[in-house]
């Protein structure tokens, strides 16, 4: 696991806002004790969790836990991600090239039973990144779109991927929105109890206010300091991953329009990140893994 967007840099950083805010509390003479209001918490974080529920659908929910989990492990493509990506497009341009129709269809039609998908297992484990290569490559085959019909219809088509992707995102971004709104609901109802004690001393009376206006500050700190980076790292995971459908799609039009498979691939390792991208002789050697597929399948 990287350190970045594991769930380690997580921790640290909720340590250090946590440490620095309530830090900075006690220095000012503060009791941390004030601060531990369970029923406020309730409020804030079971109105948060019923409204998420209400905005969103069943699959958005479930979708949302998984790009959690994805945040927190740092799920992002690794460079194993694109040699393999761009190793099985290498393979399958060239079967293009130099095999029959018939031929190349057994590997997209039967893409489970295919040796050439078989030689790069994580793309293979990718279903759907696995079925847009083949769905193009099957277009390739027919031969009669134009490389510019291609690409509008992959651009449309990674736009909606993205869309449905980054879904959970918005979700959790409307959840970290609301949730200031949400602390001052809590700190009203805490108000509310206050009122009923105005025959007390100061001293309890001052005690349930300040207990309320604890929900006005989980309120705010759950959304800025907790939800909203969570779900910034989402949109992070989540993009990276977007990245390996621009790989697919920049490679094969280089093909459609003339490229070489060596040459097209380089299209596509131009299309990742500097801070990601592979080598090219780390490429010539995936490639290599490639040509031994093709051995295997012939």
């Amino acid at each position: 696991m990287t350190w970045e967007g594991s769930a380690v840099g997580i921790l640290i950083g909720l340590v250090v806002t946590l440490g620095c805010v309530l830090g900075g509390f006690m220095a000012m003479g503060g009791h941390l004790q004030v601060l531990i209001q369970p029923y406020e918490a309730v409020v804030i974080c079971g109105a948060a969790l019923g409204t998420f529920i209400v905005a969103n659908s069943m699959k958005t929910v479930k979708d949302t836990g998984k790009g959690i989990v994805e945040a927190l492990k740092g799920s992002v493509p690794k460079e194993r991600d694109y040699l393999e990506t761009l190793g099985v497009l290498h393979a399958l341009m060239r079967e293009l090239r130099s095999k029959s129709r018939s031929e190349v269809e057994a590997h997209i039609d039967n893409a489970e039973e295919s040796a050439i998908f078989q030689a790069f297992p994580t793309v293979m484990k990718n279903v759907d990144l696995r079925n847009f290569i083949c769905d193009y490559c099957r277009i390739i085959i027919i031969g009669n779109a134009r490389s510019h019909e291609i690409e509008a219809l992959m651009d449309e088509e990674i736009q909606t991927i993205r869309t449905d992707k980054l879904k959970s995102y918005h979700a959790m971004v409307a959840v970290g929105d609301g949730l200031p709104a949400l602390g001052i609901v809590a700190a009203v109802l805490g108000v509310v109890k206050a009122m009923g004690a105005l025959d007390q001393s100061p001293e309890v009376l001052g005690e349930l206010i300040g207990a309320a206006l604890v929900g006005t500050f989980l309120g705010i700190f759950l959304s800025y300091a907790v939800v909203g980076p969570i779900a910034t790292k989402i949109k992070t995971v989540r993009e990276k991953k977007n990245r390996l459908y621009v790989i697919v799609k920049q490679t094969l039009l280089a093909y459609m329009n003339g490229s070489l498979p060596q040459v097209a691939i380089e299209f596509g390792r131009k299309t990742i990140s500097s801070h990601d991208r592979p080598s090219i002789d780390a490429v010539e050697q995936s490639t290599m893994n490639a040509g031994t597929a093709e051995k295997k399948a012939a």
